[in-house]
């Protein structure tokens, strides 16, 4: 009986550590270039600092990706990432129970565009490529101001789709 199960067994068991010896963290997807140029982000959205915060947070996100290495010039770089924000909106979600005139909830949505050219080739990746970041704020503490707080969680999830369309299969 003993032999039975080691005849079973082992192998069985062999299979499975082996079956996940070659298993990686990630998309597994190697991009077809090694450095890339983070253009200076255009802001038609007419968010008061946006532009700069967004650049800003699209380098950590390569950074801290790591899967590529910034460049410090375009003329450096086997690609060029220019993104290009597009449009803001807030649309009402609560109304405060004293005003229903006054929201309490807001729903904060950035449209942008991105665009990914192999410098070493000219040719374009990909194209106005559809990015989108959405976020919720209450107003409890002033519309202005808790527009002002999302912001940069806006610019995080404007970062990460970035970076995700750039690095990642498509």
């Amino acid at each position: 009986m003993k032999s039975v199960v080691k005849i079973i067994f082992l192998p069985l068991l062999a299979l499975v550590f082996t079956g996940c010896a070659h298993y990686r963290l990630g998309t597994g997807a190697t991009p077809p270039f090694a450095t890339i140029y983070v253009a200076p982000v255009q802001n038609r959205a007419d968010i008061p600092q946006a532009a700069a915060l967004v650049g800003a947070r699209l380098r950590e996100a390569f950074l801290r990706d790591g899967r590529v290495a910034l460049a410090a010039s375009p003329a450096e770089a086997d690609a060029v990432l220019t993104v290009t924000l597009g449009r803001y909106a807030r649309e009402q979600l609560t109304a405060r129970a004293a005003d229903a005139g006054l929201a309490r909830k807001l729903a904060l949505v950035v449209d942008a565009t991105a665009t990914l050219t192999d410098r070493r080739t000219g040719r374009v990746l990909f194209g106005s490529r559809p990015l989108r970041a959405e976020r919720q704020a209450f107003t409890d503490s002033g519309q202005l101001l808790a527009e002002a707080d999302a912001i940069p969680l806006l610019a995080d999830t404007l970062a990460e789709a970035a970076l995700h369309a750039a690095l990642d299969t498509w």
